[in-house]
């Protein structure tokens, strides 16, 4: 991707359905014989890998380019989710607790995707254990069986777990008696999630809080959802408004689902107006204000937006520090940011961002999908030219990204090498 830098962004941007809710409710359709009819499901290369598995398994099913998918599990193929699938992206990992829930056997693959951390399995390997599931892990697979079907009981997690507690809900919706999840995530893709779970005959209730309290049915059956906008790309595309000095109208996207960032950016001088169907951000202030953050889980400030608010800090006046504490590895953006001039130095699972005048667009590289959008952020204020190698990881969770970018004024393009 070239980007030629120094222009401010105005304009609409439509904000897409949310990829971390897609990926778990994708899955979730092998939980049912019946057919399941997904609307707002953005056209993404994870999308696509996690589709390829689901077809290998025995899902059938129709995209159409509205954003709406049809899929029917009808009759299973396989229980095994083999390694050149699944080493694709890690949320591959979701179909163990349906197919475990539904089939009671298993054979999948040890994840793959984004190199940001261990971002370990084991607790759901320990949790469905608990739910009476065997389970051995040879040769890179997780091997779980259940033959007498799984049994509620009381999960506790150590930390709060997106994909684990996802994994979780999903087989503890067919088991047998109650399961209460403790220290469950609380984001709103997970809310969303249990409401399509219901939605389908489950009975879930505490999502939106630490316990989340899952009766076991005996079966579930279709129904058509409508997937959330993504709040990642909202609060994407709102550090880009600041960084360049523009004014961008989000459509179809919440405040409540970003609080805790939105009320960070207004302390470095960025302010919104909330509409009836989205949000105007803007730059209030000339200069950006140094705001030190810290990730955390939902609802605190979101690690999958800390490599785009660091390009906002290296541009403020003074310094601030920007604390990782969810993925060990989640600076990888850094040394590249460097490339362009920014001043910023790690020590240990801290940042030090000192803020400089301006960027300089250079040949960078993306190594996971937030650093990759992090440096296009910085290629549209860098003066001069910015050149994105290893473009697929930034595909993989932002749908026509480029083409929504220049319909607010970004001067950027494609090319092959």
């Amino acid at each position: 991707m070239r980007i030629k830098g120094s222009v401010p962004l105005n304009g609409t941007i439509e904000i897409s359905g949310a990829k971390n809710l897609a990926l778990p409710v994708l899955v979730a359709t092998l939980l049912t014989d019946d057919k399941i009819i997904l609307k707002n499901v953005p056209h993404l290369s994870d999308i696509t890998s996690l589709l390829d598995l689901l077809t290998y398994l025995g899902t059938v099913y129709n995209f159409q380019q509205n954003g709406t998918i049809e899929l029917l599990t009808k009759s299973l193929k396989t229980t095994e989710a083999p390694y050149d699938y699944v080493r694709k992206m890690r949320a591959s990992i979701l179909v163990l607790g349906p197919l475990v829930a539904k089939y009671k056997e298993a054979k999948v693959s040890l994840p793959g995707g984004c190199a940001i951390g261990a971002r370990s399995v084991d607790l759901h390997i320990k949790a469905l254990r608990q739910m009476g599931t065997e389970i051995s892990i040879d040769n890179g697979y997780i091997n779980a069986k259940a033959p007498k079907g799984l049994t509620g009981c009381d999960i506790i997690f150590p930390i709060a777990t997106v994909t684990g507690t996802e994994n979780i809900i999903m087989a503890a919706v067919l088991a047998k008696g109650t399961t209460n999840i403790i220290n469950a995530a609380m984001e709103p893709e997970i809310v969303a999630f249990c409401d399509l779970l219901n939605c389908m005959g489950a009975s879930i209730s505490g999502q939106g809080t630490s316990t989340i309290v899952v009766n076991g049915v005996e079966s579930l059956h279709g129904t058509e959802f409508t997937i959330i906008p993504d709040r990642i790309e909202t609060g994407t595309f709102a550090i880009a408004a600041a960084v360049t000095n523009g004014k961008l109208f989000l459509k179809n996207c919440k405040y409540s689902h970003l609080a805790s960032f939105f009320e960070t950016l207004f302390l470095t001088g960025v302010v919104h107006e909330e509409k009836e169907d989205g949000l105007i951000v803007y730059r209030k202030s000339e200069k950006i204000k140094p705001v030190d953050i810290q990730t955390a889980p939902y609802p605190g400030f979101p690690t999958d937006l800390q490599a785009q608010y660091t390009v906002l800090m290296s541009l403020c006046k003074g310094a601030a520090s920007i604390t990782e504490n969810i993925f060990e590895n989640r600076f990888m953006h850094i040394p590249e940011l460097t490339r362009m001039g920014a001043n910023i130095s790690v020590h240990g699972k801290t940042a030090v961002v000192t803020g400089v005048n301006k960027l300089n667009g250079a040949p960078v590289m993306a190594t996971d999908l937030r650093a990759s959008v992090s440096l296009l952020i910085a290629g549209l204020v860098a003066e001069g030219e910015t050149i994105i190698n290893r473009l697929y990881h930034i595909d993989r969770g932002y749908e026509n990204i480029d083409e929504k970018l220049r319909n607010c004024g970004a001067n950027i393009e494609r090319f092959s090498v």
